[in-house]
């Protein structure tokens, strides 16, 4: 082989070994997309689904810069749309909390993904305490607790409990309903922790309230519900 055949195959080899590392960056990646996939594909429910994984994430995310707080966003981002797999099958478990579960088998879903396991801990903590009534640790947790807390108020707070009415009377009924809104109105607020976060709490409270003023209004105080 000439120089020329030399020079030309060590070049070949740069950039298969250029290609190969530009593929192994772009599949470690690719774990922010198999996550929200499965997300999409198995959280169906319309109060904790997907998209409420959506609203989480996003606004976790405008707590802590109003906070001035840097989170890790591989972190926030698996814990967010992870956070209630276990309300869903395969992954629930009869008489157990969901967050416990969930926080327990996380890693099954992320260890092939190209998530960074080391981070999983931090992943477990912000999924075991999402919940508004947990103490949560850290600030991917706080602010994911936060997020969490303030989607069950406000007029989106209103959504999801109706949308869990069973049209059939069967429980949840409407009568029921209000009421869960009602103890949402009552628990939530005091346990938004962040300072941003309570920043947001009197106006989805204000929300609350003026739906359920409106509602017993036009049904004869739930009467006619």
């Amino acid at each position: 082989m000439n120089c020329f055949g030399k020079k030309a195959l060590a070049g070949g080899v740069v950039l298969l070994m250029g290609l190969g590392a530009s593929l192994a960056a772009a599949a470690s990646s690719d774990w922010h997309a198999t996550v929200r996939a499965l997300a999409a594909k198995h959280f169906k429910n319309p109060a904790w689904g997907y998209s409420h994984c959506m609203r989480d994430y996003a606004l976790a995310r405008e707590l802590a810069a109003a906070d001035h707080i840097t989170l890790d966003d591989d972190v926030l981002f698996a814990a967010s749309f992870l956070h209630d797999m276990a309300a869903f099958p395969p992954w629930e478990k009869a008489k157990l909390d969901h967050s416990d579960v969930a926080a327990d088998i996380v890693d099954t879903i992320l260890k092939d993904t190209g998530f960074p396991m080391t981070k999983i801990d931090a992943v477990r903590g912000a999924i075991r305490t999402h919940m508004y009534y947990r103490d949560p640790i850290g600030p991917e947790a706080l602010y994911l607790h936060d997020a969490d807390a303030l989607d069950w108020l406000g007029a989106i707070g209103v959504a999801r409990i109706t949308a869990l009415v069973d049209p059939n009377g069967a429980a949840p009924d409407g009568p029921k309903g209000v009421a869960m809104i009602e103890d949402n109105l009552k628990n939530v607020p005091a346990r938004v922790l962040s300072p941003a976060g309570r920043g947001r709490v009197a106006l989805r409270k204000a929300e609350t309230e003026q739906y359920l003023k409106d509602l017993r209004r036009e049904t004869e105080n739930l009467h006619t519900l």
